[in-house]
């Protein structure tokens, strides 16, 4: 007997073909995850980024002095070397060494012994040739009135007159050997020419000094005022005088121009001086123009020989265009140019031409317009054809700072 086979179902598909368990558990998988993300709301889209902030500051045409900063030396108005005008042995110096001195002090004492002696020769001689001339005088007076009765010869009574003309010679010439000698006894005694402070003595009491010498005893040196040298190169002049002859710059008041000093320290001198003159001739070895300024020094604070810089106005611009330092870079080739704010508030690039620098700014003479804006704060932030917002310089929030309605909640959820 043949049975039928009849074919029960496949209930166990897992356990006859165990290699489809993965695929099917790895696609159930995949079909809730997509359920799930159909049923999530998607996020919303970012925000825009905000214009960055930068600092700007605008450009103004004002009337502006043009500086000068030329280095120089300091020197004493006066200088009076002090030498000895007789010989002779020194007995007392009579002052103190780096003191205050007044015109007609006196400084040194040289042995007058001998210069004592010599006016008392010159005295005694001038007795002499005094008395002589008195009894010439009688002699020739008498003869002159004998002649007029013929009593004498007129040869003996010119040979009176002559005789009471050499007696008046003698005369003269003993007075000029006394005060001669009175003034070689009066330099002696050797006092200052000038007001001024001394230096170091070189000789000491015994020391044997004489007209002539090579050494001066002392120094004065008169030092308020004091002179500063400067110097200022030719090619600076030429270029000052071509600005002024085109009208880019008004002459300055070349007479009595105030000068500032600037110490060796950097510190300023506080008492301006006034310039007095100006060379006319270029030295040879330097290239450069001499000008010379004095300057008050009542505190002693300037010295002979210091090193100092001078500022001085040299011209007026009376539209200059000044912009601060941090606001112009250098391109690759060293050319000057700065960032400027444009229509739109897009960031354009300026070549600029400077002038000379005035204090932290600088002088352009090309590449802006009055009422333009150049960024002094944030460069690093921005890029040419970038939009920014502008704003006073100093005015514009630092990198980084957050703003908008949302910085506060941030703020909160940062905590």
């Amino acid at each position: 007997m043949v049975r039928s086979r009849i074919d029960k179902p496949n209930t166990m598909p897992a356990l006859l073909y165990p290699h489809t368990l993965p695929r099917l558990g790895l696609a159930t998988l995949l079909a809730g995850l997509v359920a799930v993300a159909g049923c999530s709301p998607s996020p919303p889209p970012a925000a825009p980024a905000a214009p960055p902030q930068v600092g700007v500051h605008t450009v103004v045409a004002q009337r502006q002095a043009i500086l000068a900063e030329l280095p120089g030396r300091t020197s004493a108005s006066q200088v009076a070397e002090i030498r000895p005008q007789v010989a002779g042995i020194v007995q007392r110096r009579l002052f103190t060494e780096g003191a205050l001195v007044k015109a007609g002090q006196p400084l040194y004492q040289i042995d007058p012994a001998s210069y004592q002696a010599d006016v008392a020769s010159a005295q005694a001689a001038l007795a002499k040739t005094e008395a002589t001339l008195a009894a010439a005088r009688l002699t020739a007076a008498r003869q002159a009135e004998l002649l007029k009765i013929d009593a004498i010869s007129r040869q003996l009574a010119d040979d009176s007159q002559a005789a009471l003309q050499q007696a008046q010679a003698d005369v003269g010439v003993a007075r000029a050997t006394l005060d001669a000698r009175r003034i070689s006894l009066e330099r002696t005694r050797i006092s200052a020419p000038i007001s001024g402070r001394t230096d170091l003595s070189s000789v000491t009491a015994g020391a044997l000094v004489s007209v002539g010498q090579a050494t001066a005893l002392t120094t004065v040196q008169q030092l308020d005022p004091m002179v500063v040298d400067l110097v200022q190169s030719s090619a600076e002049l030429l270029a000052l005088k071509r600005e002024l002859a085109s009208g880019k710059l008004a002459k300055g008041d070349a007479d009595e121009a105030p000068v500032r000093i600037v110490l060796e320290d950097g510190s300023t001198y506080p008492q301006p001086g006034k310039l007095k003159f100006s060379g006319v001739t270029v030295d040879k070895g330097t290239g450069a123009v001499t000008l010379r300024a004095l300057v008050p020094n009542p505190d002693g604070v300037l010295l002979p020989g210091m090193f100092v810089r001078a500022r001085l106005e040299t011209a007026v611009a009376e539209q200059a265009l000044l912009v601060p330092q941090q606001g112009v870079t250098r391109s690759a080739a060293g050319e000057a140019q700065a960032l400027v704010v444009g229509a739109g508030g897009k960031v354009e690039r300026r070549a600029l031409t400077l002038g000379p620098a005035i204090g932290n700014r600088w002088l352009v003479e090309a590449g802006l317009k009055p009422g333009d804006q150049v960024i002094t704060e944030g460069l690093q932030r921005v890029r040419v054809g970038q939009v920014v917002v502008a704003k006073a310089a100093g005015a514009a929030k630092p990198e980084g700072a957050a703003s908008g309605p949302g910085a506060a909640s941030a703020a909160l959820a940062s905590r």
